[in-house]
């Protein structure tokens, strides 16, 4: 039976862009670009989607489309059987954020239901409702399990009946939740200055390495460059679309969405209680942002029930849309190995939620699953551009730009060669800074130590090494292993 295809470029689109945009937009944005430098940081992030979202995003377009399969299939392909465990590594690592992020949809949803039953008044204690909700694990373990039970059903029935259906209305829908958002937050009296704190460059900290590495982290988290998510969805792609154009568009369309996010947040902020509030809210992290700070300034703001409803609306959506990715990579690659996909999805939904339950459980334990996996995703980058180098970059160009109206030329192989010593730089850096003065960075039991990333990371790469000739053999023949066979019958 032929394998189903996207019907359009826009369905395609939807979803590759409803796979970037996600909750990282709307909690971890706005954080960073203040913190970061402002339109400094802005400018370290455009420089980080030109040289490594957008041709990495190209990459994984050209895996899945001509592999037709998942992550370890295109990488078997694509490399040689002896690497199918590090396409089984960039998916895994992707895994391992769906584990925690089915939890982060689950608050997200819970929000919402806070906000339709109009909990965020004016002098409402947010940090109360937070403690409260987080404190119940049947409230937090339950949500979880709802949301990637909803995630299940939609891809429970495929492409054409599910997730295509649902994300080309869900994706626009978030669009224009987020426009009506920063429409009523750039009107607010001093909402000037948000914009002024989140656009004006802060120039002497492009010298500094640090917001580098958060700029290079934040582009990896909300494009999903190195996720495996676009590899997936290019399975299902037409067989003459546009590569280039496409990872082009899902960039901009994700950085605009940023953009949106951000100032709404940050005019709301800013209006309401100022340049102290922002350092004091940005210092509070993700979840402290969203669920306790802003939604506090919601209950100030004049018809603040009805914008926080579009607000949780909004980061629900983003949740869903990225969770729904991440479940059909799983999905992709047990069906790869055989399982149909009715199969499949109930095997996948049931380990994601019983392996969430520590997230849900526990916020400690999430973060540390965020800080490993997260910074974990720069690896995802380096094995598709180490795939790319493997099945040779000049010939990964000119079947790229034989589907492409715009040519890549020299850049996409400049940046994909130069892709290692990107990640070496980066990577270096980011060690000498987690050990330096850092007494114990080698204790793996510490939540921000390099030793508990270095475990984990270094333990899922020997599991996987030990499984690869399994996993090489269990895969059917993808459209690359086929032409090879019929090039040596030839």
């Amino acid at each position: 039976m032929a394998q189903e295809v996207f019907k359009s470029r826009f369905a395609f689109i939807a979803a590759a862009v409803g796979m970037a945009v996600g909750t990282g937009n709307l909690w971890r944005f706005p954080r960073v670009v203040g913190e970061w430098g402002g339109g400094a940081f802005l400018i370290a992030l455009v420089v980080a989607n030109l040289v490594w979202a957008i041709p990495i995003l190209m990459a994984e377009s050209l895996l899945g489309s001509r592999a037709r399969l998942g992550t370890v299939g295109a990488f078997r392909d694509f490399m040689g059987r002896k690497f199918a465990w590090l396409g089984a590594y960039m998916g895994f690592i992707t895994v391992g954020i769906l584990f925690y992020y089915s939890v982060v949809c689950g608050w997200a949803l819970r929000y919402l239901l806070y906000a339709l039953t109009g909990t965020f008044q004016q002098g409402v204690n947010t940090q109360a409702v937070w403690d409260g909700f987080i404190a119940s694990p049947a409230q937090t373990i339950g949500f979880q399990a709802l949301s990637i039970l909803l995630v299940g059903v939609v891809v429970h029935r495929g492409l054409k009946r599910g997730f295509e259906s649902l994300l080309k209305v869900a994706v626009p829908a978030l669009f224009v939740v987020l426009a009506v958002l920063v429409a009523r937050a750039v009107t607010l009296p001093g909402a000037l200055d948000g914009l002024r704190y989140m656009f004006v460059p802060e120039w002497g900290r492009l010298g500094e390495a640090e917001v580098w590495l958060q700029a290079f982290t934040q582009m990896a988290f909300s494009t999903g460059a190195g996720w495996g998510l676009y590899l997936t969805y290019a399975v299902y792609m037409r067989r003459r679309e546009d590569m280039s154009l496409n990872a082009a568009v899902v960039c901009a369309a994700n950085l605009f969405a940023s953009l949106m996010a951000g100032a709404a947040v940050l005019c709301a902020v800013f209006a309401f209680r100022g340049a102290e509030f922002a350092a004091e809210a940005a210092g509070a992290g993700n979840q402290g942002l969203a669920f306790v700070y802003f939604a506090e300034l919601l209950g100030r703001m004049p018809g603040g029930t009805v914008f926080a409803v579009l607000f949780f609306l909004a980061l629900f959506l983003a949740g869903v849309s990225s969770l729904i990715a991440m479940t059909e990579l799983a999905t992709r690659n047990v069906m790869d190995m055989g399982m149909t996909r009715k199969r499949a999805v109930p095997w996948v939904v049931g380990v994601v939620f019983i392996a969430g339950i520590p997230s849900a459980y526990s916020v400690d334990f999430l973060t540390n699953q965020d800080n490993v996996w997260g910074i974990g995703l720069l690896l995802g980058g380096l094995c598709a551009a180490l795939a790319m180098l493997k099945y040779g970059v000049e010939r990964a160009r000119r079947e790229i730009d034989a589907v492409s109206d715009i040519r890549l030329g020299a850049w996409w192989s400049a940046c994909l060669y130069a892709f290692p010593v990107m990640f070496a730089v980066l990577f270096g850096w980011w060690i000498l800074q987690s050990v330096s003065g850092v007494a114990d960075w080698w204790n793996p039991f510490q939540e921000f130590s390099l030793g508990t990333m270095l475990l984990q990371w270094g333990a899922l790469a020997v599991v996987l090494l030990l499984l690869n000739r399994f996993l090489a053999e269990k895969v059917e023949a993808g459209s690359v292993s086929r032409e090879s066979a019929e090039s040596s019958d030839r």
